[in-house]
């Protein structure tokens, strides 16, 4: 197989666990007898941990010869923390079960993309195009889980996480590109820990990483409570599948053909991240009222803006502005305050703003994400014409 199939192959499995986990995970969380504000919460500790999990994983994971040996072994501490879930009783164990799990699964993000950059910029694909083969999982996974769900209780949830990790944990240390990450890369670990220490005392840096995390977490409400709330207005868990499949459609169109075009045209990040911000705001502010299923389709074709686009500005902006050997650190770094830090944040918030408003929790995530445009357009402003280069490429 090529490298960019095989790079595909992995982002198959691992967004098609993150296809269920993330818009059914609160159903099935709910089955268990949990009450919205329980829910945020078991949800959102792994991401606020990730302040401290992921650049210690970073870290971590530069110390290996290769660039697929640590993602297999997350992908083993994934499958033990989410098989542990299925089997214990009480708040506590499954937030500590969920916790090692989630944490295992977010950390392999950022690897599988340092990885596939480095393969793809010395292959000459492009990037996107085996992350969108993960969109199209997630799509996939998407419709199955609503489908199934129909005949089979909510326990099918975990059972398909579990058996999904599995799959990807035993690929990715047999299938994936066996890279080796460079000599700076794994310098010691004390050296490692002094390049993270350079990029979170860099303040354009860090102000990237807001900007970008922002928009990013704004999805925190929706990752969390669309499925509940959706399935209150009497919408079917297959139409909720649907809903969520039409939008990472939208999506996979995005990154298999309009990225590669504007790449082509020398369209830079930043005008992508805007058009995030815009769409966010948009997106949200109209489904904090509740509105009917014939503008829920294209509100949710929206997220090709406010994820796809966001994220693809985000990976190509801290690449850019981060040096050579800290990639890895730098790409986690993102990872944990867009996935990690900020939304943990949204989604702690999440829940009690459900249990008081419903729906109406989808503004304070709209300010969110106008919030990441302020932080976007002053950092505009603070690169100048000097280090703005860096960001537009």
């Amino acid at each position: 197989m090529t490298p960019p199939i095989r790079l595909a192959l992995h982002y198959v499995l691992l967004f098609g666990v993150t296809g269920v986990s993330l818009p059914f995970a609160g159903l099935w969380l709910k089955s268990l007898g949990l009450d919205g504000a329980e829910i945020g919460t078991l949800l959102a500790v792994p991401m606020l941990a990730r302040f401290l999990t992921g650049p210690m994983i970073a870290v971590w994971a530069d110390g290996f010869a290769t660039r697929r040996a640590p993602i297999a072994i997350l992908g083993w501490v994934a499958v033990a923390g989410y098989g542990a879930a299925a089997l214990v009783e009480g708040y506590v164990l499954w937030t500590l079960c969920w916790f090692v799990a989630a944490t295992a699964t977010s950390a392999i993000i950022p690897l599988i993309d340092v990885l596939n950059l480095r393969v793809a910029r010395r292959e000459g694909f492009s990037f996107s195009v085996p992350r969108g083969c993960g969109s199209a999982a997630f799509v996939l996974a998407n419709l199955a889980m609503g489908a199934l769900l129909i005949q089979l209780p909510v326990a099918a949830v975990i059972v398909w996480i579990v058996a999904g990790s599995a799959l990807m944990a035993v690929y990715a240390q047999f299938g994936l590109p066996a890279e080796v990450v460079s000599a700076a890369g794994r310098a010691s670990g004390r050296n490692r820990f002094l390049g993270l220490g350079r990029l979170l005392a860099d303040p354009v840096f860090m102000m990237a990483l807001l900007a970008i995390g922002a928009v990013q977490a704004s999805h925190g409400f929706y990752y969390g409570f669309s499925a509940i709330l959706w399935t209150q207005q009497g919408l079917s868990t297959g139409l909720v599948g649907a809903l969520w499949a039409g939008s990472v459609i939208i999506e996979i169109g995005f990154m298999w053909w309009l990225d590669p075009w504007r790449r082509r045209l020398g369209i830079g990040p930043w005008p992508m991240l805007a058009a995030g911000v815009g769409a966010g705001v948009l997106r949200w502010t109209a489904l904090a009222f509740s509105p009917p299923l014939a503008l829920l389709w294209p509100l949710q074709a929206l997220h090709a803006l406010t994820f796809a686009a966001t994220y693809l500005a985000g990976v190509e902006i801290v690449e850019r502005l981060a040096p050579e050997d800290a990639q890895t650190a730098a790409q986690t770094l993102s990872s944990t305050v867009s996935a990690g830090v900020l939304i943990g944040i949204a989604t702690v918030l999440s829940g009690p703003l459900y249990d008081s408003y419903g729906a109406g929790g989808y503004l304070a995530m709209a300010g969110m994400a106008a919030l990441g445009g302020l932080a976007a357009l002053s950092l505009r402003r603070r690169l100048g014409s000097g280090r703005a280069g860096a960001g537009q490429g």
